[in-house]
């Protein structure tokens, strides 16, 4: 055991072999008793006994919940919408029975009907995608727990060096291919490194409720996304302009009930100074 570690917490983080779950699991495995889940075989994890095999839609999360024994779990899980939700109302039964605590993370997604303006914490979910609808229905039913076993945490679009947006971006710049940018899309931003630190203070404070994870300030997405590809070097790259709507439509989430220290708040210059080349 390594010193300093944390033993009031064991903490499982499910979908940890994809980005955003490894990143939190590396971030958390050095304080906590950490264990994670990842999906298709893979050397590196079926070697670690502190990685679980489990694929959501064939495997019962009960026998993972009961050979890890979590205080705290943190669902960054992904696969089939349906096999999920199954899935994560067994995990509202071990919460109530064990007195455990579940991070999930959802999505700005949740908001995606409410094109006129960013959303805050305590606004009304409502959807017009599959995406949105899937993860409200899993708030909807996180919601009707007692308040100190969910933390729910809306992210907007995650970026951050090793991020599968970066290294699309990287490989059509690398191909000559059109980027293809939303002009009338207007959001916020975060990065995996900040979304890490920021979910290991949720754990340390016992923080629960519904947070909004997004940079402080707005972006208009073609207008970010030109200057990432300036920050990654590139001279002459081109872009699509996607048109889904004549107006200006926001997909942000922004905080006003739950905010987070001044340390663990960002713009979205932040993240470009991340990517510099």
């Amino acid at each position: 055991m390594k010193k300093g570690v944390d033993k009031k917490n064991r903490i499982l983080v499910l979908g940890a072999s994809g980005f955003l779950g490894e990143a939190i699991y590396k971030e958390l495995c050095s304080y906590f008793r950490t264990f994670g889940t990842y999906r298709t075989d893979n050397y590196t994890f079926d070697k670690n006994q502190h990685y679980f095999q489990y694929n959501v839609e064939e495997d019962d999360i009960f026998e993972i919940l009961e050979a890890v024994k979590p205080t705290v779990i943190v669902s960054a899980l992904r696969g089939n919408f349906s096999a999920q939700v199954i899935a994560h109302a067994h995990i509202t039964e071990y919460l109530v029975a064990n007195n455990a605590r579940l991070i999930f993370l959802s999505s700005a997604n949740v908001f995606d009907a409410y094109s006129k303006f960013p959303s805050y914490e305590l606004d009304k979910t409502l959807s017009h995608s599959m995406y949105g609808h899937f993860k409200i229905k899993i708030e909807n039913m996180l919601l009707r727990l007692p308040k100190r076993l969910v933390t729910i945490i809306r992210l907007p679009m995650v970026f951050g060096a090793q991020s599968p947006r970066i290294k699309e971006i990287k490989a059509f710049l690398k191909e000559g291919l059109p980027i293809e940018v939303f002009p009338n899309l207007i959001m916020n931003v975060t990065t995996d490194s900040k979304v890490t630190q920021q979910i290991h203070y949720i754990i340390n404070r016992n923080k629960t409720g519904i947070y909004h994870l997004g940079s402080n300030d707005l972006v208009h997405h073609d207008d970010f996304i030109k200057e990432i590809t300036a920050q990654l070097g590139a001279l002459k790259p081109s872009f699509k302009n996607v048109y889904t709507t004549n107006d200006d439509r926001y997909l942000a989430v922004m905080s006003k009930e739950n905010k987070l220290p001044k340390h663990l708040q960002l713009e979205s210059s932040d993240l470009l100074k991340e990517l510099e080349v």
